[in-house]
């Protein structure tokens, strides 16, 4: 018989907007989202780290914390994280069983039965504070749900534009629906996107903060050990990061700029971010096949974020690129910024339909090489000295981890 998390991976195909249903869910399990205070973390770039960050800094600010992230890189049970401790097997066996009845019976869909298996995890654990990554858009998503303390909109770019809109204005009026009434609200957004996440804020009253007017950055750089900046917000401060990439100072301030709203010391904020290490972002480690450079930069923000960090960690170094893109991904523009960083590149694909096949690829990257597995991909890749980066998608990530852990690969969806 099927498990519990296997019937729930089946679910991952359907996608369904609305907040309904899981309301409904929420109802009947008598709303776990009101046992504890939560952030919701929305943007189109970024909000992994700064969900992240903030949940690093409550932590240290001795809170006890639940973590809400999608999507997982090697095992599911990475979206739901209590303290430093991922779900156990048989926590999460349990609670997807004890939801499944009334998910069947409201019609949830994958994501919203996920949001609320970690909403209830989270009451019956007894976190503080729930810190939650929003998975699509905002105003319909499932984390939507919840009543937020304070919400942060890292960024707003083209991305998934067949759901939430093709322009900047129209995917932050979704992405703006996290924001609540007499709530502060913090944003790196700029320009067309930031413009009109203030009219939205506007309309619904939220106190909405922005990076680079209310609090700045200051003296941005890499060094050996990873990142290092300032940020001007009540007084001038300086941090370190062991993470990769000048973005995430961006990033980082938002979790920071939380936390102060939040009054956390600077010296949790200090603790909270000096040991950050984010699986899949700009993730280095040796392996088989050379030393390898993972990120799961998926569109052309994040395409010019990796390039950034090779100039500024990978300086001089030859560096080859494995890529696999999702279909709703725009190839052309993301060719453009990275074919002439690398050296060599290999197109592949991730176990998904979701996945473009490498030959769908190559009319964009001229001269690429085609592989039909990530495995076969980085054989292909290797450059004597060099730096295997691994990028387009957090599933082909997922599933190069798991090869280097000689596990099987999983057909992703969401």
């Amino acid at each position: 018989m099927p498990s519990s998390l296997e019937w729930l991976l089946t679910q991952q195909r359907f996608m369904k907007p609305g907040l309904e249903r899981i309301q409904a869910l929420l109802e009947r399990l008598n709303h776990p989202e009101r046992a504890y205070k939560a952030v919701l973390v929305g943007g189109t770039n970024g909000k992994g780290s700064t969900t992240l960050a903030l949940s690093e800094i409550l932590r240290a600010a001795g809170y006890r914390v639940g973590r809400y992230i999608s999507p997982h890189i090697v095992r599911f049970n990475e979206r739901m994280v209590v303290g430093a401790a991922e779900i156990a097997e048989e926590e999460l066996e349990a609670l997807l069983g004890e939801i499944r009845p009334l998910a069947e019976e409201t019609g949830a869909s994958f994501f919203e039965i996920v949001t609320v298996a970690a909403l209830l995890y989270f009451a019956r654990a007894s976190v503080d504070w729930a810190v939650l990554e929003v998975g699509l858009g905002g105003r319909f998503d499932a984390t939507n749900a919840t009543q937020p303390e304070l919400s942060l909109i890292t960024s707003i770019g083209l991305d998934h534009t067949e759901i939430l809109g093709s322009s900047l204005s129209q995917i932050a009026f979704e992405k703006a629906g996290i924001l609540r009434p007499g709530k502060v609200a913090f944003t790196a957004a700029e320009g067309q996107g930031l413009a009109a996440l203030r009219k939205r804020a506007g309309e619904l009253g939220a106190d909405l903060r922005v990076l680079g007017e209310d609090f700045c950055l200051a003296q941005v750089g890499p060094d050996p050990r990873g990142l290092s900046f300032g940020l001007e917000l009540e007084g001038n401060h300086a941090f370190h990061t062991a993470l990769l990439g000048a973005h995430q100072a961006r990033n980082l301030a938002l979790a920071i700029a939380a936390a102060r709203e939040l009054g956390l010391g600077w010296e949790a904020i200090q603790q909270g971010l000096e040991n950050l290490w984010h699986s899949g972002r700009l993730e280095l480690l040796s392996s088989a096949y050379g030393e390898l450079l993972l990120d799961g930069a998926h569109n052309l923000d994040g395409a010019r974020a990796l390039k950034q960090a090779l100039d500024d960690h990978f300086p001089q170094r030859p560096a080859s690129l494995v890529l696999a893109l999702s279909r709703d991904k725009d190839a052309e523009a993301m060719a453009r910024v990275l074919q002439p960083a690398f050296q060599k590149i290999v197109l592949t694909r991730y176990n998904s339909p979701r996945s473009l096949a490498p030959e769908e690829l190559l009319p964009y990257f001229p001269g690429a090489l085609a592989a039909h597995s990530p495995a076969e991909a980085l054989h292909l890749a290797e450059v004597s000295g060099g730096l295997t980066v691994v990028a387009g998608s957090l599933y082909l990530v997922g599933e190069v981890k798991r090869l280097l852990l000689g596990l099987p690969a999983e057909e992703r969806w969401q």
